[in-house]
């Protein structure tokens, strides 16, 4: 959402919609900081080139009052720093905004074909089981970044080996793919075969799994660690941070504790470094989303989600949402800090739900 603001708010010619990354190494980044290489597109035939374009750009956003720092470095990459206002904001942001909270532009003006729906207890092999996934989800992803899904004319039964674009001002193309790391075999044989692996450990591990692997590596699936209840399985790590998020949201209800009405919420009562990194990585969403879906590299996404996860509980084990002894928020500042901590844990909430539907995995209030 933050750099669908930035895109907004440059209203360049050329979109910086899908160009914003991290700060690059060396220069002062970290939460609440953003760059962009759209300078670097806009430049052809201007004088001064890339740094002169992004200096222009950054003196337009410094006038904006959420924005602490716009500068130049590396000769055109524009870096902006957010105020922590405009961070904590998110957490009324992305309740509000629900499934859509996943959403960007990065992708209008493509489109690709919608893949046949991905029946995984009819794949032959692991390899095929991985391509109808990875369609699936590419799929998914491309159309929260803006891109247009066409049905196929012929209906095509089969699952190419990977989404087919028709590019246009963005087109979504393969990167060379990293093989995985092999998995320790377990002591007992777990499940081979696809239907099996599936009625072992059920369709959202098995979905889970099999977008988590990157394209060209080994096809293969260990049902057995899977379908693990621990958080040691990114699987259940990440489902669990969603219940987890959904359980605090039951428990302070139950504590008396109310979030309130997003014209109460207090953005400057989530200050903690836990809870910067935690909105900071809430704020890359719709990037993670369309970056992906650019890549045709939906394991990408999968890690992000499971970053995502671990961030939420680094905050929840500093700033936990519903304290023991709290009643009603708004009377005391521990209260209404507890207010604003629940908006962040329905922010989170609310994300990974969005997350783990662009997979296909479903994402349950209890574990």
């Amino acid at each position: 959402m933050i750099t669908g603001d930035l895109d907004r708010a440059l209203a360049t010619p050329i979109s910086s919609a899908g160009t914003w990354r991290p700060a690059p190494l060396g220069t002062a980044g970290g939460p609440r900081t953003y760059a962009t290489t759209v300078a670097f597109r806009l430049a052809s035939g201007q004088p001064g080139g890339p740094a002169a374009v992004a200096a222009r750009l950054a003196a337009r956003l410094r006038r904006l009052d959420w924005v602490e720092t716009a500068a130049v470095t590396g000769g055109g990459y524009l870096v902006v720093t957010v105020t922590a206002v405009a961070l904590a904001r998110l957490a009324v942001r992305i309740t509000e905004a629900g499934p859509g909270c996943a959403r960007s532009s990065a992708l209008a003006g493509t489109s690709l074909t919608r893949p046949a729906p991905a029946d995984l207890a009819s794949a032959r092999t692991w390899e095929e089981a991985r391509r109808r996934v990875h369609a699936a989800v590419t799929a998914r992803l491309a159309e929260a970044a803006g891109a247009r899904l066409k049905q196929d004319d012929a209906k095509r039964a089969a699952v190419p080996d990977s989404p087919a674009p028709v590019t246009a001002a963005s087109p979504v193309t393969a990167s060379p793919a990293t093989r995985s790391s092999p998995v320790a075999p377990s002591v007992v044989a777990a499940p081979s075969a696809v239907p099996e692996a599936i009625a072992y450990a059920g369709a959202d591990a098995i979905t889970y799994a099999l977008a988590r692997l990157p394209p060209g590596g080994p096809a293969r699936v260990d049902a057995r660690l899977a379908a693990a209840h621990h958080l040691g399985n990114p699987a259940y790590a990440v489902r669990y941070a969603h219940a987890h998020a959904a359980s605090a949201l039951r428990q302070a209800a139950d504590l008396g504790l109310d979030r309130g009405e997003a014209a109460q919420f207090q953005p400057r009562l989530l200050t903690h470094p836990s809870e910067q990194a935690l909105l900071n990585e809430l704020s890359w969403l719709p990037e993670r989303a369309a970056g992906a879906a650019r890549r045709v590299r939906p394991d990408v996404f999968v890690r992000y989600l499971e970053g995502l996860a671990r961030a939420y509980f680094d905050a929840q084990e500093a700033c936990p949402a519903a304290p023991p002894g709290m009643t009603v928020p708004g009377v005391s500042p521990g209260e209404q800090a507890a207010a604003a901590r629940l908006w962040l844990a329905a922010a989170s909430r609310t994300a990974l739900l969005s997350g783990l539907g662009l997979l296909g995995v479903s994402a349950p209030d209890r574990l």
